[in-house]
């Protein structure tokens, strides 16, 4: 997955990359956020399992994020050579509480975007900063982009964290790899 970078009005890196695969087939990604100013101090660290979604649900792709076990040892993983990542078996051990689900499904025909998706209604249970459940959206464009919405909310429905006006936008950094459509 390509390095991208937010609009021009955040100063924000995301950075994701293969890390594992389980014996089902679902991939492992690395995830992390980062300042742009100080790429090598990651804010957010995660592990995404990709995998289809079940028949049952109406989505092409179910995304869920894990905490990692000892985040330390992973910051920077997608910049490090692999011969100086943790080993796959390593990553599976490291995977630790889930955090949420998101269910990605095909865009449209004539829709600006190839995927998009959303936690489930009522989010995920959260108590950062004085929330009590999260939300998240994501959407990849057709021209790489990646938009992220993060939000979490108190038991009255007041939001406590997240931006408010609408998603990030990350773009394909200059030189980085991107998605095929």
């Amino acid at each position: 997955m390509p390095e991208l970078l937010p609009n021009p009005s955040a100063v924000r890196r995301m950075l994701t990359c293969p890390a594992a695969e389980m014996v089902d087939g679902s991939r492992v990604l690395y995830f992390e956020q980062a300042f742009q100013r100080t790429p090598q101090k990651p804010f957010r660290q995660r592990f995404y399992m990709v995998k289809p979604c079940p028949k049952e649900m109406r989505c092409d792709v179910e995304l869920n994020s894990y905490a990692i076990r000892d985040a330390e040892e992973y910051k920077n993983f997608c910049d490090r050579p692999k011969d100086q990542r943790p080993l796959p078996e390593e990553v599976i051990g490291d995977i630790a509480e889930h955090l949420t689900s998101i269910y990605v499904k095909r865009c449209e025909r004539g829709k600006r975007c190839l995927y998009e998706g959303s936690t489930p209604p009522g989010g995920f249970p959260n108590s950062w900063n004085g929330a009590t459940y999260c939300t998240s959206e994501v959407a990849v464009l057709k021209n790489n982009e990646i938009h992220t919405w993060d939000r979490g909310y108190d038991d009255d429905g007041n939001q406590v964290w997240g931006v408010k006006g609408g998603p990030y936008e990350f773009k394909p950094a200059p030189g980085s790899f991107v998605l095929q459509n």
